[in-house]
């Protein structure tokens, strides 16, 4: 996200000559003698022209929903300052009398200051008429970078990030401007496995505002996310499964319900499977949101851990005791520790290795998140874990703080 061959490109206006000779020649196979086509069902007599296929309600539905959606969806550009690359040579032969008279160089690149080069993209899409954008955090991440949005209409706008949330996979952008159409996230978390789904978003970095449709394979999915420049990678719950077609680009993108609803945003996808797709769920957007126009800023609350949902591999490779439950590790980073020093977690006594078997009560396993009970509750309030720590079960009480960088 490579054949060797070399793909045949032919200039537009031969592509358009083929295709209108084509359908030049398509239509006299079809026309009669006497001018007529013929009915589809046969020969009448009459002369009328086949009906033509009639739209589906559904299909309608989705048509409008993609035309008032359209507007909203913007492609982002990420360029950089890199080292500008010039030919040089240089003389390679020895300084000896024997080869006076020769001139033999070889080509070297040298750097000759810098230049501004597109190095990536992703998708983005209003969330208000005054110019606040969503997206995926990792597709504006990189501080050295600047971001500039692709209107559908080909107008460029200078955006800034605006806030990253340091839990999840979202960032707000900002530009100038008025009036501009925002996609409204839907308030009803009621999503249906089989509903249609929706996709927009600047597919491969190349064909912006590329639409597909398919439905919502699963829901409350877990998974672990990575670029694919092996950059780093995050553990994603509860989130919303599809088979409408996310390719690289589409990262950041709305997914919508055919009522033109956001019900997520498109932020991975399957490298070994087809058409799985993964997107966070609205409920997600709308914390951000909502806590961005309150504060200025996303605010979350944290305990501080780095864990792994107990799974029948993990418990069999760390010979655990118990079948559920997260276990507390540190990661394949030297700094990615298991407890970070002075969290809530660290003052509350929790230590690697520990496993965290409830949270307020809850019962922690495939289907209840220990991320989406914390993410549910407020800074300063209090989460009570039931611990098994060093072969002994404990209960301590947790304060939750505010998630810093």
């Amino acid at each position: 996200m490579d054949m060797d061959m070399e793909q045949q490109r032919f200039p537009l206006p031969q592509v358009l000559i083929a295709f209108l000779l084509g359908g030049v020649l398509v239509a006299l196979v079809f026309v009669g003698m006497d001018g007529r086509i013929p009915s589809r069902s046969g020969s009448t007599g009459s002369g009328a022209l086949a009906p033509l296929p009639v739209i589906s309600s559904q299909e309608e539905l989705i048509t409008q929903t993609v035309r008032r959606a359209d507007p909203a969806v913007v492609s982002v550009i990420i360029t950089k300052d890199l080292p500008k690359l010039t030919q040089v040579y240089e003389d390679v032969l020895p300084d000896n009398p024997f080869f006076r008279g020769f001139s033999v160089q070889i080509p070297r690149l040298q750097q000759q200051g810098t230049e501004k080069r597109e190095v990536g993209g992703g998708t983005a899409f209003f969330v208000s008429a005054d110019g606040l954008l969503m997206t995926n955090k990792h597709v504006v991440s990189d501080e050295k970078a600047e971001y500039t949005i692709l209107l559908n209409d080909g107008t460029r706008l200078s955006a800034r990030v605006a806030a990253l949330d340091p839990v999840n996979d979202i960032a707000l952008l900002k530009v100038s401007g008025k009036d501009f159409t925002a996609l409204p996230i839907a308030q009803n978390d009621d999503i249906q496995l089989g509903q249609t789904a929706i996709t927009i978003g600047n597919a491969l970095g190349e064909f912006r505002n590329t639409v597909s449709v398919g439905v919502v394979s699963g829901l409350q999915r877990s998974i672990t996310a990575g670029d694919a420049g092996g950059g780093g990678s995050e553990r994603l719950d509860q989130i919303i499964q599809t088979d409408a077609a996310i390719n690289s680009g589409n990262s950041g993108g709305p997914l919508l319900s055919s009522n033109g609803e956001v019900i997520g945003m498109n932020t991975a996808v399957s490298s070994v499977g087809q058409n799985i797709g993964f997107a966070l769920p609205a409920r997600e957007l709308r914390r951000v949101l909502s806590s961005y126009q309150k504060n200025g800023r996303i605010v979350r609350p944290f305990i501080g851990v780095r864990y792994a949902p107990v799974t029948p591999e993990l418990k069999e490779k760390n010979k655990l005791t118990v079948d559920y439950g997260v276990l507390i590790l540190r990661g394949e980073q030297p700094a990615d520790l298991a407890v970070m020093p002075g969290s809530p977690a660290d003052k509350a006594g929790i230590l690697e290795n520990d496993i965290i078997l409830e949270a307020d009560g809850q019962k922690l396993t495939s289907g209840v998140s220990l991320q989406q009970i914390i993410v549910n509750k407020s800074v300063g309030d209090t989460i009570t874990l039931r611990v098994l720590s060093k072969g002994k079960e404990k209960t301590v009480t947790v304060k939750l703080e505010e998630w810093e960088e």
